[in-house]
């Protein structure tokens, strides 16, 4: 078996993710030049540039980002597998889930988890966008795409969003339509009466998610509508939550939450984003104690809270 200096792969390591010569002898506890010398040793083996300078700032080269990938994969694995025959192995997990989620159901659940899975250390790395799949980023992940052959995916949920208001809002709503609050009858074109909080996020583009919910109930979303763009789901709820109008939202936003009875729910349909929520997690980790009590616990969780069902 021909191996590069195995010597230099943690010296790589260190400075592929710190991306500094200086930061990786500080971490490594060893001077710059015998950093430079491992990295240089490693380069002349492989006969390629792994790190290139412009100016101060260094960065890898193309080959290097795919060669970090894999030794980056390829070390913390020898770390897990020492430390489970060593008796030593840690439950300790960083978990990439998307901001919202995180903020508005995981986050709140963080005591129960910890409860029935008191030696779990959980770390949460939040992403606003498609977490890339991949050790440097994460030890598992909560995403909505099955991008990787690598990774197993288990579903928690099919998003679906639905009207709210808060709670004063919808007493003007039934003021001024005229509702029975006890029967309430609301048709798609009531709403467009009152100001739309749109997220420009969900269907990637501006006022696409009002769209799709006024086409799910077989109608164009009225020209005389009065939309107020977000970016984000969090910022339109939170507008809803200050009475500035009617925002789609889905489950998890207020599954279980105290604050979810500010709101209320408006009578009419759901409609379908498309995209499902998976937990993560890399095949060859599947025997991992702490990778499987989260899912386990996330599966039921999900269940328990209807997210599974709904």
């Amino acid at each position: 078996m021909k191996l590069p200096p195995l010597k230099s792969l943690p010296v790589f390591e260190a400075v592929a993710r710190l991306n500094s010569f200086s930061l990786a002898a500080e971490e490594l506890a060893v001077s710059q030049s015998a950093v430079s010398h491992q990295i240089k040793q490693l380069e002349t083996y492989l006969g390629e540039p792994l790190f290139q300078r412009t100016g101060r700032y260094l960065q890898l080269t193309e080959q290097g980002r795919q060669y970090q990938e894999v030794v980056t994969s390829s070390l913390l694995e020898i770390q897990r597998a020492s430390e489970q025959l060593l008796g030593r192995e840690q439950s300790r997990l960083r978990l990439s889930v998307y901001s919202s989620f995180a903020v508005r159901w995981l986050v709140p659940r963080l005591p129960a988890l910890q409860q029935a899975c008191p030696q779990l250390d959980l770390s949460l790395e939040m992403t606003g966008e498609n977490p890339v799949l991949s050790d440097r980023v994460g030890d598992c992940f909560i995403t909505i795409h099955q991008t990787s052959a690598a990774f197993d995916y288990e579903l928690l949920y099919e998003e679906q969003l639905f009207p709210v208001v808060s709670r004063d809002f919808w007493q003007t709503l039934v003021r001024q339509l005229d509702l029975d609050p006890e029967q309430p009858e609301l048709q798609p074109e009531d709403l467009a009466a009152f100001p739309l909080l749109s997220t420009a996020s969900i269907y990637q583009r501006p006022q696409g998610d009002w769209q799709a919910w006024y086409q799910a109930a077989g109608k164009s979303l009225p020209a005389s509508a009065r939309l107020q763009h977000f970016s984000h789901m969090l910022l339109a709820l939170e507008a809803a939550r200050f009475h500035q109008g009617i925002a789609l939202t889905n489950d998890y936003m207020l599954s279980n939450r105290k604050d979810a009875e500010d709101f209320v729910r408006l009578p009419g349909h759901a409609v379908r984003t498309g995209d499902r929520f998976y937990f993560a997690w890399k095949q060859s980790r599947y025997r991992e104690t702490g990778i499987r009590q989260l899912r386990q616990w996330l599966v039921r969780e999900a269940a328990a809270t209807g997210l599974l069902s709904s």
